[in-house]
């Protein structure tokens, strides 16, 4: 599909190298925490399942969620289908119904064992920089498009607010996996509406009480609404350990590894 003359994918692209190249130069001039890791073999497992993760999407699904949007509307599918609402306002409904769906898909990734055990190949990453924000298993990769092609159909969301919403996921996912040190009172202002990396990156601490808070991706709302939020890590962001308290080895930076870990024995 076509947004503003250009093509759907030009601009997703676009963005994300684009959203990709500032974290990193931010990465370098202001580093939060000190990394464990060195960034050479992490970086291509990171990035290699960006690539599987598209490929895998590419061969299951004959439709992604922003044709899927356009389907649907044509059909008349979706709450907001049936509603007759001025466009921004519908925009900005849909964008906040699916930020709550993506808020909802996280914690049940957490919750549910099967779940957690495909979901841990992101939280298994050692250190927290952009990359791991793309770092996912394929087979969550596809059971996350599944779930929000559903999603589209059940809220009836024009294909523009979708195309909005992926180009803000993704934008914001690299922005608060970052390993970036913002001033501590812009922090304090920023992540009263979306999610910072300090606040996200106590999600990703080993501490389990810590990585079962902190939930939204985009928008910081759903998590203090629903009572999942957690201001700081208790060791403090230069102490916290991050990753999986099993596997605080060389190992997560193996793409081989990475792929099997959702098949091996807890």
């Amino acid at each position: 599909m076509d947004f503003f003359g250009l093509s759907e994918g030009t601009i997703r692209l676009t963005v994300f190298a684009s959203v990709f190249i500032v974290m990193v130069a931010a990465e370098a001039a202001f580093p939060r925490k000190k990394r464990t890791q060195a960034r050479g073999r992490r970086w291509f497992t990171n990035l290699a399942l960006v690539v599987l993760d598209t490929a895998a999407l590419r061969i299951v699904f004959p439709i992604l969620a922003i044709g899927m949007a356009a389907y649907a509307n044509e059909q008349g599918w979706g709450l907001l289908a049936i509603i007759n609402l001025p466009v921004w306002l519908e925009i900005t409904i849909a964008i906040l119904l699916l930020d709550f769906a993506i808020y909802g898909q996280h914690v049940a990734s957490h919750k549910i064992p099967i779940f957690w055990r495909i979901h841990k190949v992101h939280h298994a990453d050692r250190d927290i920089d952009v990359t791991t924000g793309a770092r996912f298993h394929p087979i969550e990769i596809v059971l996350s498009m599944a779930y929000k092609l559903l999603c589209v159909v059940v809220i009836g969301p024009a294909a523009t607010a979708v195309f909005m919403f992926e180009v803000i996921l993704n934008a914001s996912a690299m922005f608060n996996h970052s390993n970036v040190k913002l001033p501590l009172a812009l922090d304090r202002w920023v992540r009263v509406i979306i999610v910072t990396p300090d606040m996200h990156r106590v999600h990703h601490s080993v501490i389990r009480h810590e990585t079962d808070s902190n939930y939204g991706f985009f928008l910081s709302a759903w998590d203090r609404f629903f009572k999942t939020y957690t201001s700081q890590p208790e060791r403090g962001h230069d102490e916290v350990t991050i990753g999986l308290s099993e596997h605080q080895t060389e190992q997560p930076s193996s793409l081989l590894w990475s792929l099997f870990l959702p098949f091996r024995r807890s």
